[in-house]
């Protein structure tokens, strides 16, 4: 016999959130003393701190307000070696959807220009997003990946701005014109 489950509603879609935050940030998800939120700091106590700012933009040009951002990078003398964390996990504010990573200037590491490699998760993003940031200053002219972008305006979206010293801004752009050069990983 087939019960009738008419008391039940289903609940609402949701790919990425909220519980991404209460799983993986539960510090900012407003859950305290469950353990220190993972990679809050890439790097810390190394070297000259650099600031990078931005915002998870969609389609329509509004910022969304619940992405979660994890980037891995090399340290200032491009390595990946024993000690070296290199790894943060970045939330956007729920108000304005800006994010903010405090970490060193990464160093060219194996034929690469520096760079921080970025990783998307929000609500409706069914697959993580990668994607890099590159800086200004540095030559990108002999990096493997960006001498691969047959469409080369789109390579630019992957180049941070500097905004003031040791600070750069970029936003990642998921749909039109502009859109972020996202990496099939």
């Amino acid at each position: 016999m087939v019960q009738k489950l008419d008391h039940l509603r289903e609940t609402p879609s949701q790919t990425a959130g909220p519980y991404v935050h209460i799983g993986c940030t539960p510090n900012f998800a407003g859950i305290q003393g469950v353990f220190d939120d993972l990679g809050a700091d890439p790097f810390p106590g190394e070297g000259d701190r650099i600031t990078i700012t931005g915002r998870v933009i969609d389609g329509f040009g509004t910022p969304i307000k619940d992405p979660m951002i994890e980037t891995w990078q090399a340290g200032a003398g491009g390595t990946y070696g024993p000690g070296t964390r290199g790894w943060a996990r970045i939330v956007t504010d729920p108000e304005t959807g800006e994010w903010s990573l405090n970490t060193v200037k990464p160093g060219a590491a194996d034929g690469q220009a520096p760079h921080i490699a970025v990783w998307i998760v929000a609500r409706g993003i069914n697959l993580g997003l990668n994607t890099r940031i590159y800086f200004p200053e540095d030559d990108h002219s002999a990096d493997p990946l960006l001498s691969r972008v047959e469409h080369r305006h789109r390579a630019e979206t992957l180049i941070a701005k500097a905004t003031g010293p040791s600070a750069y801004a970029i936003d990642f752009v998921l749909q039109g014109a502009n859109e972020t050069l996202f990496l099939d990983i």
